[in-house]
């Protein structure tokens, strides 16, 4: 999702906070990560934030709505939605897949936003729990992973999806694979990619939204690792700088 900010919102100040300590939020309870997202969001806010993205799948589909009503002055903007509206908008036959953790799954929040905006299409869901830590540990293009990808997309592929959406921003760095096992022919959704497109509208348009042209981007954590680090060295460059933060939820 930072990147996706950066590359679309060049000049924009980014405060990011990645809760390394308490994640993955997807095999929380819903109370759960409603707590936490709240927890997460007072924290952006509090450092300065204009408009909040929450980037994680889950948290968009359980927490969404209980932000917007506690924040009712601050644009907040969920991963879920956008992603809704383009696969929708793209499904030529009618039949959208979808996947991500067990908790987005479990929400069925996709199924009911896409049958709201066209009761003619039919969701299939799938949960893949173990394609996190697979990104995590950087295992792309193992034979491991291609062979779990294989068996998650299994189902959806014998029902002839024609659209994908990637429920889950970790998801985008298997797009090869995940592209190559569910076939070509169906198109990929990258929630993050979407949302951003989403935002990017949304402070282009108005001045008192504006993130700031200067003062530089802020990367922080709620636990700092070796791993954690070398995760941000991948993902994002080598001169991101992760700035650890304690007392988030105590």
């Amino acid at each position: 999702m930072a990147k996706e900010v950066m590359s679309q919102l060049p000049g924009y100040r980014l405060i990011y906070f990645g809760d390394t300590a308490r994640y993955p939020y997807g095999n929380k309870s819903p109370k759960t990560v409603i707590k936490y997202a709240i927890e997460d969001t007072d924290f952006l806010l509090s450092h300065g934030a204009k408009v909040i993205i929450v980037g994680c799948n889950t948290a968009s589909a359980l927490a969404i709505d209980e932000l917007k009503n506690r924040y009712p002055g601050v644009p907040i903007f969920g991963v879920v939605t956008p992603a809704v509206k383009q696969a929708a908008s793209i499904s030529k036959n009618k039949k959208v897949g979808v996947i991500g953790t067990r908790g987005t799954v479990n929400s069925s929040i996709y199924t009911q936003l896409i049958n709201q905006l066209n009761p003619e299409i039919k969701v299939y869901q799938q949960a893949c729990p173990l394609l996190v830590p697979l990104v995590e540990e950087n295992w792309l293009k193992r034979p491991e992973t291609k062979m779990i990808v294989r068996r998650y997309l299994y189902n959806l592929k014998l029902k002839g999806i024609d659209t994908l959406i990637l429920g889950c921003t970790h998801y985008p760095l298997l797009k090869e694979v995940i592209s190559a096992k569910i076939g070509k022919r169906v198109q990929l959704v990258d929630s993050a990619v979407e949302v951003v497109k989403e935002v990017k509208k949304l402070v282009k348009t108005k001045a008192d939204l504006s993130l700031g042209q200067s003062g530089a981007n802020h990367f922080y954590v709620s636990d700092l690792n070796p791993q954690t680090q070398e995760i941000a060295k991948r993902w994002l460059g080598n001169e991101i700088k992760l700035e650890e933060v304690s007392g988030i939820g105590e």
